[in-house]
């Protein structure tokens, strides 16, 4: 006769009288202690921004969408637009030089990295001012020959001109490096892969490897871009009425330094933010690959929440993709 054994389930086994034991939550005293010292240190900050005269509210609010100033953010943003965009694309081609396979042109494109990187942005922005002083005039024609036409480069850049070539210029060696990194990122097997298809090359990069490589680019590529944004400042030394130059002038008129910087962070504070936002989302956009459920949106929790604390009232149970 044969004996079967059973299994005794984990329901009847005897449990040592685990199950009589109180459960205490763990306490976390520092850790409450720390959080109250930090609120006291918020709740002073906030009470001398609200109670010292220093901080001079009324010139803030009227300084804070003047004529002037909101003339001054859109200047920021045009050089900030122009910046990005000219040393994003002049970045790519830096890139694509440097992962060619020819030696002339990966050291061409190393020198420029090199320099540019090497060179303080104030310097290269004062001397691209100060072009007509190197070359009066600039022509095109037969090298080391004839030239066909010729300019003078007084009327070529004008102090706009010559803070956007800058900033280009500078973004575009730290454009190129970011770039590099997101393709070479890239698993070089896929395009062994592709190639042993007959995917074209430049299929393989738009299909292949750009849409990888993004993933890698958007983190790094955003902080540069709030870095430019925030470098724009440096361009007052070219009398350019930027945001910065701009509250130097008016508070050199008015004495009213501390208000008017003020008015400066705010107006910095919100498009920083405005651009993180953006970043946020195109970074959702390329990872859709990556991620078959990516995360929710604030706004998506929002919503969530809302629905919840409706749910809750109503005494209705809540929606399962809310949990």
């Amino acid at each position: 006769m044969t004996t079967v054994a059973t299994e005794t389930p984990p329901s009847a086994r005897p449990t040592d009288g685990l199950a009589e034991l109180p459960v205490v939550p763990a306490r976390h005293p520092w850790r409450w202690l720390a959080g109250a010292v930090a609120l006291v240190v918020v709740a002073q900050f906030l009470h001398g921004l609200a109670t010292n005269p220093g901080w001079d509210w009324q010139t803030f609010d009227a300084f804070l969408t003047a004529g002037t100033i909101l003339r001054a953010v859109w200047v920021t943003v045009q050089l900030t637009c122009y910046g990005t965009v000219l040393g994003f694309v002049l970045g790519a081609v830096v890139a694509a030089l440097r992962l060619s396979r020819s030696a002339i042109l990966q050291t061409i494109a190393w020198t420029y990295t090199w320099a540019f990187r090497s060179i303080p942005l104030i310097v290269q922005l004062v001397f691209w001012f100060n072009l007509s002083y190197l070359y009066k005039r600039l022509g095109i024609g037969v090298p080391f020959g004839p030239t066909v036409f010729s300019f003078d480069t007084v009327d070529l850049l004008g102090a706009l001109g010559a803070a956007v070539l800058g900033l280009a210029l500078h973004q575009a060696a730290y454009a190129a490096e970011i770039i590099r990194a997101g393709v070479i990122a890239v698993d070089g097997g896929q395009l062994e892969a592709a190639a042993a298809l007959g995917i074209p090359r430049l299929r393989q990069a738009r299909r292949i490897v750009l849409p990888q490589a993004m993933r890698s680019i958007l983190p790094t590529a955003g902080n540069e871009v709030i870095s430019l944004f925030k470098g724009t400042s440096i361009v007052y030394v070219m009398a350019i009425g930027e945001l910065f130059y701009q509250v130097q002038v008016i508070y050199g008129r008015t004495g009213r330094v501390v208000p008017l910087l003020m008015v400066a962070t705010v107006w910095y504070v919100v498009l920083t933010t405005l651009l993180t936002v953006l970043q946020y989302y195109v970074e959702r956009y390329f990872a859709r690959g990556a991620e078959r459920t990516p995360p929710p949106t604030p706004l998506q929790r929002a919503r969530a929440f809302v629905s919840r604390v409706q749910s809750a009232r109503r005494g209705a149970p809540t929606p399962i993709g809310d949990r």
